[in-house]
C-alpha cells in the first residue's frame, strides 16, 4: 500500500504538479527559443576551451569568484549592458541567477509580505501574476497602448493609492518588448515613470529580459541608466539571447537591496559550467549571435501573421510586436481563449490563453498569446491552419472564406 503523504502537506501547498507526456506537435506557448538558430557549435568549442582552462575551479563554490557569480560573466555583463542599456554598473553590482525566474522570486522575498500592493503593467508576464497571487500580493494594472504602460494612468493610480495610505512597494515594468503585447516604451515615458517614482517614493522593478530582440537592435536607455535615485531593481537573462534551458539571468541593483537578496539566495550559487561557457561565449561571438538570431525570429514572426492573415481573416487582430517571441492576438469577443486552449491542446495545439497574462481576466478572454520562437515555420502553419478549424468548429469563427483579408491593427 503507497503510502499517504497527504495530511502533511501544509495549508497552501499549490496543486500537485501534472506528469509531463512530451510536447505537443504546434506548440505555440512557453518561451523556448528556435532551435535551430542555437549556437551549438560555438558552445561546444567554448566549453572545451574554459573547462581546458578553468575546469578545476568547480570544485570551489563560486568558482573562486565570489557568491555574486562567475566573474568573468559579470564583467562580460559591465560591457554589455552600458553599449546596448547606456547602464553603468560594476560587476559588483551584479548578481548572477538561476534565470529570471529567480529573480522575481529573490526581489520578491527581499520586499513583499501578505497583503502589500505593488503596480504592474496590466497584460503581463504570467509568471509575475502567478507570484503575487501566491504571496498574498495586490497587483494593480496599469494598461498599455502602443508606447507601454500609460504615464497617466500611473500618476493617477499612485495619487489615489497615497490618498488611502497605501505606499506600493515597486512599480514593476517589461518596458522593452513588453510580455505578451511586445510594445517598447519611449525614453520620455521612462524619465516620467522616474519622476512618478521619486515623488512617491517608490522604486522600480525593471524586467529586460526581452531587450536583446528588438528587430532593428536599437533600444531606449535601460530605466536603471535613467534614473538618477539608486532605486531601480534590474533584472536581464540569457534564455531569450542564448538558450532558455541554461537557466542564467542576472541581477543588477543596489548593495542595499542586493545584499538582502544574496542573503536569501540559498542555493550555493547557480550552475557554473553553464556560467563559464555562456562567458567564454558571449565574449566572442554576442554582437554577431544576437543579430543573425533577431533575423531569423522575425522571418517566423512574419510566417505567423501571414498564417494567421490567411486562415482567420478580420477575426485575427494583431500589431506586429518590435522585437521578441510572442505575438498578442484578439480574436472575435465570442471565443473563449481557456475553452479554445482545451480544446485544441487534446488535438496537438497548445496556446496561452489570455486571461493567464493579464490582471484584467475579463476583457481578455477572447485573447491569445501565441509564441513563434520554437516552431519551424512548416509547423507555424500547419498550426494555425488547425486551430482556425478547431476555433470555427468550437466558436463559428473564423468564418469560412476564399479570399485572404488584410489583418487589422490591435484595439
Amino acid at each position: 500500500m503507497a503510502f499517504d503523504f497527504g495530511p502533511l502537506f501544509p495549508a497552501g501547498t499549490p496543486a500537485p504538479a501534472q506528469r509531463w507526456t512530451g510536447a505537443p506537435k504546434y506548440n505555440f506557448t512557453g518561451g523556448n527559443n528556435d532551435p535551430d538558430a542555437l549556437p551549438l557549435g560555438g558552445l561546444m568549442a567554448a566549453a572545451a576551451t574554459v573547462m581546458a582552462r578553468e575546469g578545476r575551479t568547480l570544485a570551489t563554490y563560486g568558482l573562486n569568484s565570489g557568491p555574486q557569480g562567475y566573474r568573468p560573466l559579470r564583467d562580460f555583463l559591465v560591457t554589455k549592458l552600458e553599449r546596448d542599456a547606456g547602464m553603468m554598473c560594476t560587476a559588483d553590482d551584479l548578481l548572477i541567477v538561476s534565470g529570471s525566474l529567480q529573480a522575481l522570486d529573490l526581489v520578491n522575498s527581499a520586499l513583499l509580505t501578505r497583503g502589500d500592493t505593488v503596480i504592474v503593467e496590466q497584460d503581463n508576464y504570467q509568471g509575475t501574476l502567478t507570484r503575487l497571487a501566491k504571496l498574498g500580493v495586490n497587483a494593480v494594472g496599469i494598461p498599455l497602448d502602443s508606447g507601454g504602460m500609460r504615464m497617466d494612468v500611473l500618476e493617477a493610480a499612485l495619487a489615489q493609492l497615497q490618498a488611502r495610505g497605501i505606499k506600493p512597494k515597486y512599480i514593476y515594468t517589461i518596458p522593452t518588448v513588453q510580455n505578451p503585447t511586445g510594445t517598447i516604451m519611449g525614453e520620455a515615458r521612462r524619465i516620467r515613470m522616474c519622476e512618478l517614482a521619486d515623488q512617491y517614493g517608490v522604486p522600480i522593478f525593471e524586467d529586460d529580459c526581452y531587450a536583446d530582440l528588438v528587430w532593428d537592435g536599437e533600444r531606449p536607455r535601460a530605466i536603471y541608466a535613467i534614473s538618477h535615485s539608486d532605486n531601480v531593481i534590474h533584472i536581464g537573462s540569457f534564455s531569450k539571447s542564448i538558450a532558455p534551458a541554461l537557466r542564467v539571468g542576472f541581477i543588477a541593483a543596489p548593495w542595499s537591496i542586493m545584499s538582502r537578496m544574496l542573503a536569501l539566495k540559498t542555493d550555493a550559487g547557480s550552475g557554473a559550467l553553464e556560467q563559464m561557457v555562456l562567458a567564454e561565449y558571449c565574449a566572442a561571438h554576442f554582437t554577431e549571435h544576437v543579430p543573425a538570431l533577431r533575423t531569423d525570429l522575425n522571418k517566423k514572426l512574419d510566417t505567423l501573421m501571414e498564417a494567421l492573415n490567411e486562415q482567420f481573416g478580420t477575426a485575427a487582430e494583431f500589431e506586429a510586436p518590435k522585437g521578441g517571441i510572442f505575438l498578442w492576438v484578439k480574436l472575435p469577443d465570442n471565443v473563449d481563449t481557456l475553452k479554445l486552449y482545451q480544446a485544441a491542446l487534446k488535438e496537438g495545439v497548445a496556446i496561452n490563453p489570455g486571461p493567464e497574462w493579464s490582471t484584467d481576466k475579463v476583457n481578455t478572454l477572447s485573447r491569445m498569446r501565441l509564441c513563434f520562437a520554437s516552431p519551424s515555420h512548416d509547423e507555424i502553419r500547419e498550426g494555425i491552419a488547425l486551430l482556425a478549424d478547431i476555433c470555427r468548429r468550437e466558436f463559428g469563427v473564423p468564418e469560412r472564406s476564399g479570399n485572404v483579408i488584410e489583418r487589422r491593427g490591435q484595439e
